[in-house]
């Protein structure tokens, strides 16, 4: 596996243990629709939560969550589209991104709303 494979596996894994810990529950991970894919898919309360997960080493390369783009966003969403459809999901929706920089010591950054 690739250094980058192995930080955002690291990654997806501190953003589940972190979801966990603050009340969400698991739905999906890693839930793919043709070449998209979803890191995680979470319920809080009557919400579905749509998460990407972004890990960083350091900010050399800037921070985790500017790699989110347009063209990111629009796989993200054509994606989820696949999952409410699929699960005949009637509530609430959510997207967000979970922004983790792994040194020099762990930051967890969680921005609920991230793209709508």
């Amino acid at each position: 596996m690739s250094k980058n494979k192995e930080i955002g596996r690291k990654g997806e894994s501190i953003a589940s243990d972190y979801l966990i810990n603050n009340g969400y529950t698991l739905l999906e991970k890693n839930y793919k629709f043709h070449r998209y894919e979803i890191d995680i898919i979470a319920k809080t309360e009557s919400t579905i939560v749509f998460i990407e997960v972004k890990t960083r080493q350091s900010y050399n390369f800037g921070y985790p969550e500017e790699a989110v783009d347009s063209r990111k966003i629009d796989n993200i969403l054509e994606c989820a589209d696949h999952y409410i459809y699929q699960t005949q999901w009637k509530g609430d929706i959510r997207f967000d991104i979970i922004s983790i920089l792994l040194e020099p010591e762990l930051s967890i950054d969680h921005i609920e709303d991230a793209f709508f």
